[in-house]
């Protein structure tokens, strides 16, 4: 499927690893100019080589913290100084963080709504004023089902998740007159990155044999009886950045395999 996005400038927040890189593949296969953000140069520079080579549109990558206010400023004026406008944004960036609430503390929430909400909230500022402009314009946040539904130990990360879906709907009543559709992606269990970490760390404790093994683990309440790929979460981000879904807009979208226990 044309995806309808060719030349249009992409901006995959977290897009080093895992869920983002898997999306800013496809957004530049599609012939998006793609620009990845994350932390840490070598990663990302990791990142462009292969994600280059099945590319259409260009890639290229720009260090930031996005949890950082001023970090974001200038990430984004360096974009808007070489492109001009953004026209795709997907606030990607984002970890695991499930805890009980005995375990949570002041420290552990101002992290994570630091790194997800206000991430969310200061990328999408920056690209806001040339969508207007424009009139025409996709963002796109990365959210889970816990946000909808928390489940037993998935504090802070279920609350930060419910900020960033109810974001999604109120930018979405905003901004939908001038031609901005806002959705998120409310993504289950992936073989990610940050997932392989915590499969090593379980085969390193004795938890598991095997990393296969804890995979398998993960998805036994999932209905389709398999974890994700990561690329299967770029595929429905890509869709909901593109100009095939123009007529979606404030909906949170669960692609957990049917493990939520909501719509």
């Amino acid at each position: 499927m044309n995806l309808g996005i060719s030349g249009r400038v992409a901006v995959v927040t977290g897009g080093s690893e895992g869920i983002g890189k898997a999306s800013a593949t496809i957004l530049a296969e599609e012939g998006a100019n793609v620009v990845i953000l994350a932390r840490t140069q070598s990663k990302l520079d990791a990142a462009v080589a292969e994600i280059s080579s099945t590319a259409v549109g260009s890639i290229e990558a720009v260090s930031c913290d996005v949890s950082d206010q001023a970090s974001v400023e200038s990430a984004f004026g360096k974009v808007l100084e070489r492109h001009g406008n953004v026209d795709l944004l997907v606030n990607n960036a984002g970890h695991g963080n499930a805890n009980t609430f005995d375990a949570l503390d002041q420290e552990m929430l101002d992290e994570d709504l630091h790194l997800k909400v206000h991430g969310a909230m200061y990328c999408s500022k920056q690209v806001l004023p040339g969508m207007r402009a424009n009139r025409w314009g996709r963002i796109v946040n990365t959210t889970t089902a816990a946000g909808k539904a928390a489940g037993y130990s998935t504090l802070p990360t279920a609350m930060s998740r419910a900020a960033g879906i109810a974001m999604t709907k109120s930018m979405s009543k905003e901004y939908g007159v001038d031609g901005i559709l806002v959705n998120t992606a409310c993504i289950g269990s992936i073989r990610s990155a940050q997932n392989m970490h915590h499969a090593e760390a379980a085969v390193a404790s004795g938890e598991v044999a095997a990393t296969e093994e804890y995979y398998t683990k993960r998805c036994e309440n999932v209905p389709v009886r398999r974890i994700g790929e990561a690329r299967e979460a770029g595929d429905l981000i890509a869709f909901l950045a593109s100009e095939r879904a123009s007529y979606i807009s404030g909906t949170a979208v669960n692609m957990d395999g049917g493990a939520a226990p909501v719509v």
